[in-house]
């Protein structure tokens, strides 16, 4: 295509070429209005490829094939969620994160666990990998040998939409993953790589001889130095070197060859006619790869991740995307999309920063390192969202910015390390039980593993009978689930951490686990124990119950819902945390105490950036109080947080 001059020709032709045509006049309406800005971002990727124009034809073919395959039901869905505009920023949004066969065995078995979720406030599932994946080799999931089948450990695809049929009867939404990094080495296109074909050989990395790794890997990081030290892998099938970023079974998918777009353009597609919600788009920021460069974050990543999110809001456009880009705060908000495509790139990130930054909260007892970043964090665009969390599947990584911790009149590698040291339980009185995950020799970095019960203390207070350090545990779990859930975002539970679960230790007797820590905060589900949740008392119980309410509260206060209407407010002292949501018809103040000991603010916090309110009610207790004089003050005990609404 020599220019978008040729555009309509090109198009109408590939139309009449392949027969194609559609009687949705939605679909073609939503065609007409970005196959411009689609041709666009295509050839900015691929003007110089020999193959650009035929297969940019076979990429409107799959456009035009996706929406002939997407049921009445699913575009009644994309009606529904377009009237609501923007269905996903919602307050009454609230989700977990689960494996499956960990959870509830399998996918039939999930339905009978519906009615669990439901009691508990949960409407959003994202389940965990479940397509095919090599036993021994899976990378919990994320090394996909093949994308359109289950793994029969879960069930079969069947399953998947029977599960997925009953969860939209109930109003509940789901979210699957999608690898676009890389393929497992027992993919079939990586097989038949092996086997010598070179146009599969070229859906890959790979190299003859070690000249082209080496410059890659002058300047690429390794991002498991531990277990999977460097960047290239040789393979004795092809002989030639493979680019394997995360693990050696894990074979980089080559985006410079435009047919691995179309093939996983395809893949995105097949997933939103499943009825996926909204798609995790895993490791995004390493699907571009450059010599002399570290490969991560390359403008190319935001074109491609432009591209896909154009393709999906003209074929299924009531599926969502979620970038899952673990990366500093200067880079995260540019996932959502800059200059003409603001907000027009993933609708969702994961607030890694703000996550990491309340542990480093709660075993600093201060707010300074986490207010440095906010800066950053708050330029994401309106229209787009974060996925809030405490805990996920993966490690806890520190990777804010050393100018963060500067701010705080901190050296980052001393802080650092007292983090490091805090979690794992080396510095003196840490109540924390948790390991260091992929530590770095070379560097003195390393991330933490260990569950949020563990990580607040309940499995020492546990350990030791000790009424006061469990009592303290769960004021410290249910201060962390409260912050991160009316901060901003969609909340996003790890199964598990509703009922306290601590640390299992069992992977370590796993060949196929014990070289990855992680485990060790992705339980197998015991529903004898998570049964006591209906016991009064029971610490399952204590924590179940506190859990549902803060998602009741959630779901009452529509100032919640993520309209960019976070304002923090200036610390008057650097214990705690306070900020104020606002909508035309209600103000919500969260205050939360990161300390160990009592402390308390002046009532001016209330009308710093605002009209001062008169009455406050707490949510958390029921208590209605009076907002007194700057020289009176709100006293806060040890991990206290107030759920402020202004009600006069």
């Amino acid at each position: 295509m020599a220019s978008d001059h040729h555009q309509p020709d090109l198009i109408q032709q590939t139309i009449n070429k392949y027969s194609i045509d559609s009687n949705d006049k939605d679909f073609l309406q939503r065609f007409n209005e970005r196959i411009g800005t689609i041709s666009k971002l295509y050839y900015q990727l691929y003007a110089t490829h020999p193959k650009k124009d035929e297969l940019f034809e076979q990429l409107i073919v799959t456009l035009f094939k996706a929406n002939n395959e997407r049921s009445l039901d699913l575009k009644k869905q994309d009606e529904i969620k377009s009237n609501k505009n923007q269905w996903f920023l919602s307050n009454e949004l609230v989700g977990m994160s689960l494996y499956v066969d960990r959870f509830a065995g399998n996918l039939k078995n999930m339905s009978s666990k519906l009615d669990y979720l439901e009691e508990l406030g949960v409407n959003f599932l994202h389940i965990m990998p479940v397509f095919e994946s090599p036993q021994g080799e899976s990378d919990g999931g994320y090394a996909v040998s093949d994308f359109r089948k289950v793994d029969p450990k879960f069930g079969t695809l069947e399953d998947l939409i029977a599960l997925n049929k009953k969860m939209q009867k109930r109003e509940m939404y789901l979210m699957l993953d999608i690898v676009l990094n890389h393929t497992s080495h027992r993919h079939q296109w990586a097989e038949k790589a092996k086997s010598g074909d070179p146009y599969f050989q070229d859906f890959y990395y790979m190299y003859d001889n070690r000249w082209i790794p080496n410059e890659f890997e002058e300047a690429m990081p390794e991002i498991f130095p531990e277990a999977a030290p460097g960047n290239f892998t040789w393979s004795e099938e092809c002989q030639k070197w493979v680019m394997t970023v995360f693990h050696d079974y894990q074979w980089d998918l080559n985006y410079m060859n435009p047919m691995v777009l179309r093939e996983m353009l395809d893949n995105v597609l097949f997933y939103a006619n499943l009825g996926v919600d909204l798609l995790r788009v895993d490791a995004p920021a390493f699907i571009w790869k450059q010599t002399g460069t570290t490969c991560q974050n390359l403008p190319q990543v935001h074109t491609l991740l432009q591209l896909i999110k154009q393709c999906v809001m003209v074929s299924t456009p009531g599926m969502a995307i979620l970038g899952e880009a673990i990366v500093a705060p200067k880079e995260i908000t540019k996932y959502f999309g800059t200059g003409e495509f603001t907000a027009q790139e993933c609708d969702f990130a994961y607030n890694a920063v703000h996550m990491a930054l309340q542990w480093d909260m709660l075993a600093t007892g201060e707010t300074e390192v986490m207010m440095a970043a906010q800066h950053e964090i708050l330029k994401k665009p309106y229209g787009t969202s974060w996925i809030t969390y405490t805990r996920c599947h993966d490690d806890i990584g520190l990777g804010y910015e050393n100018e963060m911790i500067k701010a705080a009149g901190k050296q980052p590698y001393e802080h650092r390390k007292f983090l490091m040291d805090y979690y794992s339980g080396k510095f003196p009185n840490s109540p924390a039980r948790g390991e260091l995950f992929s530590s770095n020799p070379k560097t003195g970095d390393a991330r933490i593993s260990g569950t949020l019960a563990s990580l607040c203390g309940l499995e020492k207070g546990i350990y030791e009978n000790d009424p006061t350090v469990i009592d303290e545990a769960i004021h410290k779990i249910m201060l962390m689930q409260a912050h991160s859930m009316f901060i901003g975002g969609l909340p996003m539970l790890f199964y598990g951490d509703e009922v306290g679960y601590t640390n299992d230790y069992s992977f370590r007797n796993d060949p196929g686990k014990s070289y990855d820590n992680r485990w060790m905060h992705r339980p197998l589900i015991d529903w004898k124990r998570n049964k006591l949740a209906e016991k009064d008392g029971s610490l399952e119980n204590r924590i179940f119950s506190q859990t549902q309410k803060l998602i009741q509260i959630r779901k009452q206060l529509s100032v919640i819902s993520d309209f960019k209407n976070l304002t923090w407010s200036t610390p008057q002292n650097k214990h705690v945390a306070v900020f104020m949501r606002d909508s035309a018809d209600d103000r919500f103040f969260g205050v939360f105490n990161f300390s160990s000991f009592p402390t308390k603010l002046t009532w001016y916090v209330f009308r710093e950036h605002t009209q001062a309110p008169k009455r406050l009610l707490d949510h958390w207790t029921g208590d209605e109080f009076d907002v007194g004089y700057d020289h009176e003050f709100l006293e806060l005990q040890p991990y206290q947080f107030y759920l402020f609404e202004v009600i006069d």
